[in-house]
Order: C-alpha cells, then structure tokens, then sequence
C-alpha cells in the first residue's frame, strides 16, 4: 500500500443524513431501488455498458429516491474500480485533490480506496491531496458510498470481489482546465474494469443561495434576479422556471459537448455544485468519442429529475437533483 494512503475515513454524515443503523439503511436503499422500474425506454436496468453516473447528494430524505435512478442503471459487471468525482465544500481548491485514506466506512461496510491508481495519478504532478480534515467533512463522496455498496452487494458474490474506489475532488476549475483532466483522465474512462460516479445536484434556487434567478413568459433570454419585493409571480411559477433552467443545462450536458455545457452555465448562472466534476468527466468522453462514438454511447442520458420542494414565492428555496448514465 502506498505510504500516502493510511486509516479509515469514516461515515461522519451517517444518522444525520442518512440512516446509521446498517439494516435501517440497507432497507431504506432496497426501497429506493425497488420503486425504480426494471428497465427504462425497453432497456434492461443495470444498463449494459452503462459505466459513468450523475447522481446527487443531498440527505437520502431529499435526493434518494433520485438517485436510485442513475444507481440502478450502473453496471458494475465488469468493475475493477470505481472512480468517484466531487465538488469541493468545505474548502476552496483549484485543480483536483486527492483522498490520503486507506479506506472509507459506510454503515453497510467498508470500502477500500486503490492506493496504486492513486500513485498513478500523483504521478502525473497534476493532483494536490485532500485536507483530511476537510475530507471528513466532505459530503459530496460520502454520500455516495451507501448506494455503491448495496449495488455491489447485489453485483458481486462477496466483499472480496468488490472494486476499490478512487475519491477525486474537482476544483473550481475553469473550461480549458477541465479539458486537461478529462484528457489526463480519458484512458482511465475507457477502460472496461473502470467505473466514474459524477456527484451533483442542480439548481439550488433562493435568497440563501444567491441565486434568484427567473425567466418570465418561460423566456429564457429575460432572465432576471427576483426579490423579497417582487411581489406575485405567476407566468410561469417559479419552480417551472427553475424547471427550464435544469432542462437547458441537462440538455448542454446530453448535447456531449463540454464547451456547450460551459456556455450554458455561463449564460443563465445555474447553481449546478457539480459542475466541475460534471464538465471533467464530459470533457473525458467527448476525447473517446473522437474515436469511439456511436448514437448511444459517450454522451449522457437523463433518466430523472426531482426538487426538494416546488417554490411559489421570492422568499422560498429549493434544490434540484437529477440522475444520468453514460455508455462508454
């Protein structure tokens, strides 16, 4: 094992937000998994060749149920490991980081990080590490771990079989800096016995977010920034706003071109929190689809899309989660 990889990380989120008790949670995840249907347009879940996901991470209350849509469309059947990409919260950072820990606890297991790939990447002189501190404190991976672990359990025959996983945390990067490491992290993409989970929710919409942002008459090109004051707004409501809004930057990500994600967000401000990791990893696929490309590989699906709460007025808040998968 690599030097620079040494003790557990542990599930500090859990019984908070999400269940701690193993069975609450395994059960809770069952529920989730179960309410999604077995296959989506005619096509079988796990989706074969299905090895990238966006999945959010807010508290299993809010964004569980969606998802449950991007985990049980993932296949695992030829995973060696499972490379995990995420925004930063807790501190700033530019570039990527990452983890120094051996291992990362869920209440269902342990699961073990991949000291040699890790090796690999610093290698390459192009990855800080993770304040281990602040990597505690990150929820943007953690989250994620309980729904890995439950579909490997259903994957794989036991735990000794179970891919390891590679944590990244993807800075505040700008466009042409996203490129690099999506070339830098290309290969690795193409790999069969490689899997990506992108970690993002969407909008985060609200005064407390700083971003109040509103297209009246569905006119995207009128956005404005709404107020305590603004009074009634009605056409449309304000979630079917915040609903255009998501639809536009899902629709640059499904286009499979990063620069169109990019001006996407540059255009409307949409508070997309894993824009980074989002941008990197299309970035990767759109290299493999210069060689590689056919009409349902290498680009992004949405299979859902959900709120927190649908907002009425100037003074209420939401977040937006969505779920995709990409065959590579």
């Amino acid at each position: 094992m690599s030097a620079q990889q040494v003790g557990t990380r542990k599930d500090s989120h859990a019984h908070s937000w999400y269940e701690g008790d193993p069975e609450q949670l395994s059960s809770t995840l069952d529920e989730f998994l179960a309410d999604v249907p077995n296959d989506i347009e005619g096509k079988a879940l796990p989706i074969k060749g299905a090895r990238t996901i966006i999945a959010p991470h807010a508290g299993y209350s809010y964004s569980g149920p969606c998802a449950a849509w991007a985990y049980k469309s993932l296949d695992l059947s030829t995973a060696k490991r499972v490379f995990i990409l995420g925004p930063s919260h807790t501190y700033y950072l530019q570039g990527c980081a990452l983890t120094t820990y051996a291992k990362y606890a869920t209440p269902l297991g342990n699961l073990t990080v991949d000291a040699d790939m890790l090796q690999q990447l610093r290698a390459t002189g192009q990855f800080d590490d993770i304040d281990r501190q602040s990597d505690v404190a990150e929820h943007s991976l953690e989250m994620h771990l309980p729904f890995l672990y439950k579909r490997l359990a259903q994957t794989f025959a036991s735990e000794a079989e179970y891919p390891t996983i590679v944590p990244i945390l993807v800075g505040d990067n700008k466009g042409p800096e996203e490129k690099q490491f999506g070339a830098l992290l290309a290969p690795y993409l193409n790999d069969p016995q490689n899997v990506f989970i992108v970690s993002s929710d969407f909008c985060h919409w609200g005064s407390r977010f700083s971003y109040t942002k509103y297209a009246p008459e569905g006119k995207i090109e009128n956005l404005q920034s709404l107020t305590r004051s603004s009074g009634a707004v009605g056409n449309p409501p304000i979630h079917e706003s915040i609903k255009l809004l998501d639809q536009l930057a899902m629709d640059a990500v499904a286009s499979g071109k990063h620069d169109e994600f990019v001006g996407n967000l540059a255009r409307t401000k949409n508070t997309v929190c894993g824009r980074h990791p989002i941008g990197v990893t299309m970035a990767a696929l759109e290299v493999l689809a210069k060689d590689h490309a056919g009409p349902d590989t290498h680009k992004f699906k949405f299979v859902q899309y959900q709120r927190s709460g649908l907002v009425e007025s100037a003074n209420d808040s939401s977040v937006s989660y969505a779920s995709a998968y990409a065959i590579v």
